[in-house]
């Protein structure tokens, strides 16, 4: 099951296993509040979430993980988002009024791409996560077996005759595409189920 938490300017999704929970994205830092109010709305509690995924380390999808991390939610990083964890930090350090706490990377769960649908099953999820990276190169999008697929900010599939020249974003929906999603969750659009 999929609850769609609405509470700033990213969609945020909480799926859950069977025996694990997990957070796809967050919003902002200092919106803490507004997640409380949103996960209070469909009776989730903290605890309930046992992992965070980021689709990708921007400003808008990582804002809270630090926080969550320091109430006891377990941080799902990707291999391919290593090295990009630190993206957003400089870009907080800008504004001290959101009190962003960069994410300690030696407290995460670091998983491969390849071996994720093998951690996934763990807690009850039967699905993959796949680099897609034509929005930045750590972006990553989640597939699962019941035909529901998170994208983040992969630019909408409707877009993309849009976008002639742009191949690492075909190949990505390529990718998204042969798993035969049913429905497509994006970040900052409403889901579309596809025909």
């Amino acid at each position: 099951m999929v609850s769609k938490l609405k509470y700033g300017n990213t969609n945020t999704f909480f799926i859950h296993g069977i025996s694990g929970n997990l957070l796809i994205d967050t919003d902002y830092a200092g919106t803490l509040p507004a997640f409380y109010r949103a996960i209070k709305e469909h009776n989730i509690k903290i605890s309930d979430i046992t992992y965070v995924l980021a689709t990708h380390y921007h400003p808008d999808h990582i804002g809270l993980i630090s926080e969550l991390m320091e109430l006891g939610v377990k941080l799902l990083l990707i291999d391919t988002q290593v090295e990009y964890i630190h993206f957003s930090d400089e870009i907080f350090s800008r504004d001290a009024r959101m009190k962003y706490v960069p994410i300690n990377k030696e407290d995460a769960v670091l998983v491969k791409c390849k071996e994720s649908r093998v951690f996934l099953h763990s807690i009850g999820i039967e699905g993959e996560i796949l680099s897609t990276p034509s929005h930045s190169k750590d972006s990553i999008s989640l597939i699962l077996d019941d035909g529901s697929c998170f994208v983040g900010d992969l630019e909408p599939i409707d877009y993309l005759d849009a976008y002639d020249n742009n191949v690492e974003l075909k190949e990505d929906w390529k990718i998204v595409m042969s798993r035969n999603p049913k429905v497509i969750f994006y970040a900052h659009a409403n889901e579309r189920v596809v025909l």
